[in-house]
């Protein structure tokens, strides 16, 4: 027994970083860090606690640092341990990005496709959508992004989403991007009916509209200032996420603003919103869906099944017409 454990204490001083930062470890540091301490992460992973810290302790000393402050009940991580636990993340990705490639070339199925859709697209239909494909039973599970103006396609770009519904004209520019056009989509500026702008004379100059709320959508792009439309210089502006959002608020009277005409219609013709002139030209914008393009890569079967129902004329119309009702 003694010679047993020189032995084993022996391979542990020789083991080298490559051998102890195994996708297990890093998984394991990321449960201590989400539960906070080395008890929990223990019954978290079905280990005992003395097993958890053996196991710490070996990556600790195979790299020559803390990771964990030992001084307080929390396993709180020093700043060598939060640097780990930041590239652990990154590299458990890149491995589940390499597992997917390696499932796609033996199969031709992604094991996931993450699709990026803006708030201006009917989610009613995308769930029709979603609902034929897992009637396939394909072995591709399905995660849907819900993304506003320019972070729709950015979604894209990132590598974050495989396609983008919903996308401006930008996207045609983007390189390693294909596109195509999903529709048109008309806006107009509507109130809810007590709200003062609702009796105000027509057309409506940018110095009355100054005076009143805007409603905006934010922009969910991660880099950069992102888009906004129709919001004037020393505006107050109501900022929500999403388009449904937006027309809630509208139909509240907390604001006015641009609405796509497809999702005001009913609310108009039932009288909750009242449609106003102004001085600005009728915005009208062009969507598009897109999705990343490679020679080197080939189309997997699942992001082929929703491009080939995209090519449908009617869902592509649905996709910006069938609006729910608030």
């Amino acid at each position: 027994m003694a010679s047993f454990n020189l032995i084993q204490l022996f391979y542990d001083a020789m083991q080298t970083p490559r051998d102890v930062l195994t996708p297990d470890a890093l998984s394991m540091l990321q449960t201590i860090s989400q539960t906070g301490s080395f008890a929990a992460a223990a019954r978290e992973l079905g280990l005992v606690p003395s097993s958890l810290t053996y196991r710490v302790r070996q990556i600790e000393d195979a790299l020559d640092v803390l990771l964990f402050d030992r001084s307080s009940r929390q396993a709180r991580m020093t700043e060598a341990g939060s640097e780990l636990l930041r590239e652990a993340g990154r590299l458990l990705t890149e491995i589940d990005a390499v597992a997917n490639r390696v499932k796609r070339v033996a199969t031709g199925w992604e094991s996931q496709l993450t699709i990026a859709v803006d708030t201006i697209v009917s989610r009613s239909i995308m769930m029709e959508l979603c609902e034929a494909f897992f009637a396939l039973a394909p072995p591709t599970r399905i995660r849907l992004r819900d993304e506003t103006l320019s972070g729709t396609l950015e979604a894209l770009t990132s590598g974050q989403a495989d396609l983008a519904i919903g996308v401006g004209p930008d996207a045609t520019t983007s390189a390693g991007v294909k596109s195509k056009p999903l529709g048109n989509v008309g806006f107009v500026f509507a109130v809810a009916p007590h709200h003062p702008l609702a009796d105000a004379p027509e057309p409506l100059s940018d110095e009355t509209l100054q005076k009143h709320r805007a409603v905006a959508v934010a922009d969910s792009v991660q880099r950069g200032g992102g888009l906004t439309f129709g919001i004037l210089n020393g505006q107050d502006v109501f900022t929500v996420g999403s388009m449904q959002a937006k027309l809630d608020a509208q139909l509240r009277g907390l604001g006015g603003g641009n609405l796509p005409t497809c999702m005001a219609n009913h609310y108009i013709e039932s009288g909750r919103l009242v449609v106003k002139k102004t001085e600005a030209d009728k915005r009208q914008a062009q969507i598009h869906y897109a999705w990343r393009s490679s020679k080197a890569v080939k189309v997997g079967r699942a992001l082929q099944w929703w491009l080939t129902q995209l090519e449908s004329a009617t869902t592509r119309n649905a996709l910006l017409q069938n609006q729910g009702h608030a």
